[in-house]
């Protein structure tokens, strides 16, 4: 079983990852290693707190629990959506270099933001 300092260690080398395979050109990589950074620091808190995560779906009531603890809700739920659309990036190749650096900006602030909230806590 995962526990969630694991999750968090997965979190951080995926966000180096996306930014390695950004600058190498791969940008359904990059994309879902941006997402996947994202998704793996939700688990962590999930477990921590005893949260189902077992599905996209319990991604949704993770945020929208914690956006509520930030002092922004609003953003943390828009960055998440920019999140869900590096997620379908990497099953649709759409986006251009630009989209995936600012999903992969997105990744880290989202994730810093939380972290300034103290969900990890």
């Amino acid at each position: 079983m995962t526990m969630p300092n694991e999750h968090i260690t997965v979190s951080r080398r995926f966000l180096a990852h996306a930014d390695e395979q950004l600058q190498a050109g791969d940008l359904p990589q990059a994309s879902e290693k941006g997402w996947g950074a994202a998704a793996h620091y939700l688990k962590a808190v999930a477990m921590r707190r005893g949260w189902t995560n077992n599905s996209h779906r319990d991604f949704f009531v993770i945020k929208d629990r914690l956006a509520e603890e930030t002092d922004d809700p609003h953003e943390i739920k828009v960055l998440f959506g920019v999140l869900r659309g590096l997620h379908q990036n990497f099953y649709e190749p759409l986006y251009t270099g630009e989209d995936v650096r600012i999903g992969i900006e997105s990744a880290k602030k989202f994730i810093d933001k939380l972290d300034e909230a103290g969900v990890l806590q």
